[in-house]
């Protein structure tokens, strides 16, 4: 058996594991957990950004619309370094960006490759 006939299940516990971290920070922003209980104001940037990491993190972990939720995710990752990050310190590991960095690029390679498998969007091509 080679290994590359489990490219699309690798593919998809990227997507799984990715969206699983990514949905922790809408969680986090939203619902104050994890962490110290604190939520953000709902209609600011920080709320809009946790909606899109809520719902676009259980998109993501099902499949669902995976290239256009994460095309909109790839980019909202790239606008919070430039916003947040970047003015902090020229070093993503001095200014805290790496994961928004990480965020970006994982969800950019989502759009051209696709969910892989055990997704919705598998399920509906079928």
């Amino acid at each position: 058996m080679q290994i590359n006939e489990y490219r699309p299940q690798a593919l998809a516990v990227l997507r799984i594991v990715s969206a699983l971290l990514f949905l922790e920070h809408g969680t986090q922003k939203l619902f104050g957990f994890p962490g110290t209980g604190q939520t953000v104001d709902y209609v600011s940037l920080m709320g809009l950004a946790g909606v899109l990491e809520f719902v676009g993190g259980i998109m993501l972990i099902v499949g669902f619309k995976t290239r256009i939720v994460a095309f909109i995710l790839s980019g909202m990752m790239a606008v919070a370094y430039w916003m947040v990050h970047a003015p902090q310190s020229f070093y993503p590991v001095l200014n805290g960006g790496d994961a928004a960095i990480l965020f970006c690029f994982v969800f950019l390679y989502l759009v051209f490759a696709g969910p892989g498998s055990w997704s919705v969007d598998g399920k509906a091509a079928r």
